[in-house]
């Protein structure tokens, strides 16, 4: 345990005892049953400590599930194995997008077919910034025939199983593979489960950064120049960092080059339509960690402050609100199944058109 983790949960632990603090004592049973579930072991002050974050973890929950029954909210909330952590604690281990990076990225793409379309009317977040009007407003293209359709590339055999980045901010590096297992599925018609070990340890030339986050582009600059990735089976996930042990030998996968999609929500649903996958980026903070079912929309969610890396596999409508689907790498017991649907079609959209990229095979 780090020091400054052992010191906070002392502390907490004696300003608990001297507020005269006691525990909920009829959530003893459901405490023990989370713990277990979740295999999680503590030292007695660590307990003390980890128990008054999840009681006031649980507490939002219910607060926010009662909302939602009152029509207040498009989403219900639910326990998961991120009970006992802080928002702060959360965000710190769990979203590795690196924005700075991203914006900062001198990389020519090559291969962008929607980067050259019709003239920009401005991005998903300008007309966020300058709108005075309702958040509800659709984008002007939602009703047109590309969106009244269901996109699932799930139903077509190129999505893999849900992953678990575990206690490692790799969200980039599951983001970045499962486009590429999408696009090689498609093109070569084989699904290959691939390696983001290799990625976690192999691109730090690449101005990646391992557990403490990266950039999607940059792993597929890392897959192009290197001529290959491996499987996960032959280069085995560990939520470490480590030595880059690449296989050469073994490598089954490669792209060409690769591409951006441009800042729109029409441009970024016309390539999920007509290339499949893609990796994006957005903002995870909030009350998108406890997310269950229904439609992901929060007011507060951000367009500029990205900071966690996923895979758009498809989008469509339901109840009359559009949505992105999107799977998460944080297990399958997080979401629904590990996937969440997220408002699609307006303005305030958690920065989902901004970092979206697709590696071409």
């Amino acid at each position: 345990m780090k020091l400054s983790l052992f010191l906070g949960c002392v502390l907490l632990s004696i300003l608990v005892v001297a507020s005269g603090h006691t525990f909920d004592s009829k959530l003893d049973e459901d405490w023990k049953s989370w713990k277990s579930q979740n295999e999680k072991q503590y030292t007695e002050e660590e307990e003390t400590y980890r128990r008054k974050i999840w009681e006031d973890n649980l507490r939002y929950i219910e607060q926010h599930n009662l909302e939602y029954s009152m029509g207040k909210h498009t989403f219900t909330v639910g326990m998961n194995p991120f009970g006992d952590l802080t928002d702060k604690e959360f965000n710190e281990r769990m979203n590795g997008f690196l924005p700075m990076e991203a914006d900062n990225s001198t990389e020519e793409f090559e291969g962008d077919e929607f980067d050259e379309d019709e003239e920009s009317e401005g991005d998903d977040d300008e007309l966020d910034e300058e709108s005075d009007g309702d958040d509800n407003e659709l984008d002007e293209q939602s009703d047109n025939d590309v969106t009244r359709l269901i996109v699932d590339w799930r139903k077509r055999g190129i999505v893999t199983p849900v992953k678990n980045q575990g206690g490692c901010g790799s969200c980039w590096a599951f983001s970045a593979t499962g486009a590429i297992e999408g696009q090689w599925a498609r093109r070569r018609g084989k699904l290959i489960s691939l390696s983001e070990q290799n990625l976690v340890d192999c691109t730090r030339k690449y101005r990646n950064h391992g557990c403490r986050g990266g950039w999607m582009a940059n792993a597929f600059r890392y897959v192009r120049n290197n001529k290959g990735i491996n499987t996960d089976a032959d280069y085995p996930y560990t939520a470490t960092d480590g030595t880059c042990s690449f296989r050469r030998n073994r490598f089954v996968v490669t792209i060409r080059m690769y591409g951006r999609i441009r800042r729109r929500t029409r441009f970024l649903e016309r390539a999920v339509k007509w290339i499949g996958p893609i990796a994006v980026a957005i903002d995870a903070s909030g009350p998108f960690r406890w997310y269950r079912q229904g439609i992901y929309r929060h007011s507060r969610c951000r367009n500029h402050g990205v900071n966690h890396a996923v895979l758009v596999v498809g989008y469509g409508r339901e109840r009359r609100r559009q949505y992105w689907l999107v799977k998460n790498s944080w297990g399958t017991r997080w979401g629904n199944g590990g996937y969440i649907k997220m408002v699609k079609g307006v303005r305030r959209n958690c920065g989902i058109t901004r970092h979206a990229v697709y590696p071409i095979v």
